[in-house]
């Protein structure tokens, strides 16, 4: 594992960018899954203008790694979080932008490995330690991309991610599972923010358990984790 530690939120930010833009600008196509949310903000902020009308980066395909359907709606909440916060503004062309939905998720693995496998996934992690849709509890550490049932505790957490629409919430998401994932020839994971010392710790310097399914990643050969001072707090004592 590799472990960067900056010291604010920008910082973070910004090494994310460059590692994402070094990816970019290898030769033959790329492949990668990005993430949506709070925290990748500050990184596409920078990364945009960077991207934006540079037709050389057309080798550059980008994936979507879990997606929760919203009722009614032709994108999902991941795919409307990334058109929103990066493919737009950025201006990826459309032909390079490969949908995970509720219609094809069991071809994913398929057509991943059609395309080569993902070259990154760029990923946060949950206060639970969930990754991508793997929350405690849903998948197993041998599942590839799955449909997670949504019982009435996941409609209430999915309701605020729909707009405070109960009627909105789907009866399933789907996503990359642990397998699926570690399939990646490079996995980054990012978090800001005391609220993410204690899981970091617990899923970065403790046992490798599905109970904290993020834990899986200290098993991967090419893992890098961006942390602020913040996030990084409750494992600094353990790197003198």
């Amino acid at each position: 594992m590799k472990l960067i530690i900056e010291k604010d939120y920008q910082s973070m930010s910004r090494v994310a960018a460059n590692l994402l833009l070094g990816k970019m600008y290898n030769q033959g196509r790329v492949n990668l899954a990005i993430t949506a949310g709070a925290t990748p903000k500050g990184m596409y902020d920078i990364l945009i203008p960077e991207v934006k009308g540079r037709d050389y980066l057309s080798n550059v395909h980008f994936y979507n790694f879990d997606e929760i359907p919203i009722r009614g709606s032709k994108l999902g909440v991941t795919m409307q979080h990334l058109t929103d916060l990066f493919f737009e503004p950025a201006a990826v062309p459309k032909e390079n932008i490969h949908e995970l939905n509720e219609t094809n998720w069991q071809e994913q693995d398929q057509r991943l490995a059609e395309a080569g496998g993902l070259d990154l996934i760029l990923m946060g992690i949950g206060a639970d330690g969930h990754f991508c849709g793997n929350l405690p509890g849903t998948t197993h550490f041998g599942d590839g991309t799955s449909r997670v049932d949504v019982d009435e505790k996941m409609r209430n957490l999915l309701t605020g991610e729909v707009g405070g629409d109960k009627t909105k919430v789907p009866d399933f998401y789907v996503t990359m599972g642990p397998r699926s994932v570690m399939q990646a020839r490079q996995l980054v994971l990012f978090a800001n923010g005391a609220k993410k010392a204690a899981i970091i710790k617990q899923a970065f310097f403790g046992p490798v358990t599905e109970t904290v399914p993020s834990s899986v990643m200290q098993l991967h050969p090419n893992l890098t984790v961006i942390l602020d001072e913040e996030a990084a707090a409750e494992i600094l004592p353990l790197l003198d």
